[in-house]
């Protein structure tokens, strides 16, 4: 049943992938106290390099995009050559690896930069940080014009960053609550000037950082992730799914590499999207989707048969088993994942 989970797959003249397992991005925490890839680090990605695709844990674009500890960067040169230590070490086994670009938004915290934090809207989320509890989520300062304009640049030298650091592409992270996807969602977004109230306004940055990318790296090496259901440190609204009709049409003009669904758990449904998420963007977008969220190796591989999308992206089992593609392939039994795994690397 999951033979066709080993078939090598085009995204594009540019890059082909091995198979249509990818390793989905993973937070881990685990870089230096400078934001810096440590050759644990490297070594990690290594030996999931039979991913067809990984993506990378996301990768913070400037400093006030730190919302957790220990995160990585891509904006200091030495936090690039980090990086390329990571991507050798993944071409060296014969992978492809794409950056995940990062900036959290509102749920980042001033304890890491020293600043304050951005979003949409000056609308905080409840609760605190994870990994730091004692840290209670701020209240962000509402964006100027400026300073998005200055946002889609910093996107883009990320992008270009990343290229040199020697990723295949970037995945822009343009979900799960972070700060591309508060400009796509009532709740957080409750501006009344040209990036808000109406779903061309809503979508005005997140495609201006997507077309930036594109011109700079090109659009065979850019991908995105969207979540238009509201799940997380979000509340949903029934006027969201007016927003992302516009913004998956929208997309569907950039030929991008592929479209990555948001979803921790794909088996929810909501109300104003008519179900599942993949559901919703596959019946908007007919380009490469990207599905996750709780599949295993063999319902991910009937999914793909019944057309809801084209890849499969494995999470937290690729924490426990480095060799996951190898089990799967070979009929192995699986190592079952536990949250004690995230204390190290291996």
């Amino acid at each position: 049943m999951t033979a066709d989970l080993f078939q090598p797959y085009a995204l594009n003249a540019s890059i082909t992938l091995n198979n249509k397992i990818l390793m989905a991005p993973l937070t881990r925490c685990q870089a230096d106290d400078d934001l810096v890839p440590t050759q644990a680090m490297a070594d990690y990605y290594a030996r999931r390099a039979d991913a067809g695709l990984i993506i990378s844990e996301a990768v913070i674009i400037r400093p006030d995009g730190q919302g957790y500890p220990n995160t990585p960067g891509l904006f200091t040169p030495e936090q690039i050559q980090g990086w390329q230590r990571v991507t050798s070490a993944v071409h060296a086994k014969g992978g492809k690896i794409f950056a995940q670009l990062w900036h959290t938004g509102r749920v980042a915290h001033s304890h890491f930069f020293g600043g304050q934090t951005v979003a949409p809207s000056a609308v905080k989320i409840e609760g605190t940080v994870p990994r730091q509890r004692e840290l209670a989520y701020e209240t962000p300062k509402a964006l100027t014009t400026d300073e998005i304009a200055q946002l889609v640049a910093d996107y883009s030298q990320a992008a270009a960053n990343a290229i040199d650091a020697g990723f295949d592409g970037v995945e822009i992270h343009g979900a799960n609550a972070y700060l591309i996807d508060q400009f796509l969602h009532h709740d957080s977004n409750r501006r009344d000037d040209e990036f808000g109230g109406t779903p061309e306004n809503m979508a005005r940055f997140p495609l201006a950082v997507v077309d930036a990318i594109v011109n700079r790296i090109g659009n065979e090496r850019t991908a995105l992730r969207v979540s238009p259901g509201a799940y997380v440190n979000m509340q949903g609204d029934s006027r969201d799914r007016a927003v992302f009709d516009y913004f998956l049409n929208q997309l569907e003009s950039r030929q991008l590499a592929y479209l990555h669904v948001g979803i921790f758990d794909d088996a929810l449904t909501f109300e104003y999207l008519g179900g599942r998420v993949s559901d919703y963007v596959r019946g908007h977008y007919s380009q490469t989707l990207v599905g996750v969220g709780s599949y295993s190796a063999e319902t991910g591989a009937q999914a793909i048969a019944d057309g809801r999308f084209d890849l499969l992206a494995i999470g937290r089992p690729f924490i426990a088993n480095p060799d996951y593609v190898v089990r799967v392939r070979d009929r192995q039994p699986l190592v079952t994942y536990s949250d004690e795994m995230l204390a190290e690397l291996v």
